[in-house]
């Protein structure tokens, strides 16, 4: 059996395209989105040993419960992927909307926290995995008209590289840019731009294995799906 790879933001984009390459090396992929239709076709098409359930990550009850039911039925996973994320519509930051502010820390920050918290100390306890959380290459740069995803991005940089510092020996926290590729969160930003760049299926056939290959003596870089 391959590893256990547990993936938020599963059902679309990256994550989608994730769980297909994960599926087709042989590892079991427990993975969650926040629409009950999208997780249904995923379940369609991944069935037994995925494992896909509909969660949203800004509520740390339900993270926990995902988690408790993953680790009761696949135990402590080898990667734990941290994808799901919200963008915000592009505008100067002082007609930024509160509420997309907010909904987007509650997501790329806090859901990060959440999943890491329910999900470590089982890692922690058996001693080994690595935790990737998707960073952005506006995560380490700024650009006009996205300043809430800036922002959130560099928490998750520092976040994680804080974390890595708190791990014991042989296991590893990476946040990872997963470089330019072609989505809808990418066309929010910008447009038809977008269409230059690889497309998911296309960046999941590098990066699956990439993700595959980190170890502890990746703990604590900032690294890149080049």
């Amino acid at each position: 059996m391959g590893k256990v790879i547990v993936l938020t933001g599963a059902t679309r984009g990256l994550g989608r395209a994730l769980v297909a390459a994960f599926a087709a090396g042989g590892h079991a992929v427990a993975g969650c989105g926040r629409s009950n239709g999208h997780v249904a076709e995923l379940r369609a098409a991944f069935p037994g040993p995925h494992r896909f359930a509909a969660v949203d990550v800004a509520d740390p009850a339900a993270v926990a419960a995902w988690a408790a039911d993953v680790l009761a039925a696949v135990g402590p996973p080898d990667l734990l992927v941290n994808n799901a994320a919200l963008m915000n519509t592009p505008a100067p930051l002082w007609q930024v909307d509160p509420a997309e502010f907010g909904a987007m820390v509650d997501v790329n920050v806090k859901g990060v926290f959440h999943v890491v918290r329910a999900f470590l100390p089982a890692m922690v306890g058996r001693g080994a995995g690595v935790v990737v959380n998707l960073s952005s290459g506006w995560g380490r740069s700024t650009a006009p008209e996205v300043a809430p995803y800036c922002a959130t991005k560099y928490a998750v940089e520092g976040l994680t590289l804080a974390l890595a510092q708190e791990l014991p020996r042989g296991m590893a926290a990476v946040p990872l840019n997963p470089g330019v590729i072609d989505t809808d969160m990418l066309r929010q930003a910008w447009a038809d731009g977008a269409s230059r760049y690889p497309k998911a299926d296309e960046w999941a056939r590098r990066a699956a294995p990439f993700l595959l290959g980190l170890g502890a003596k990746d703990n604590g870089r900032s690294l890149t799906v080049s």
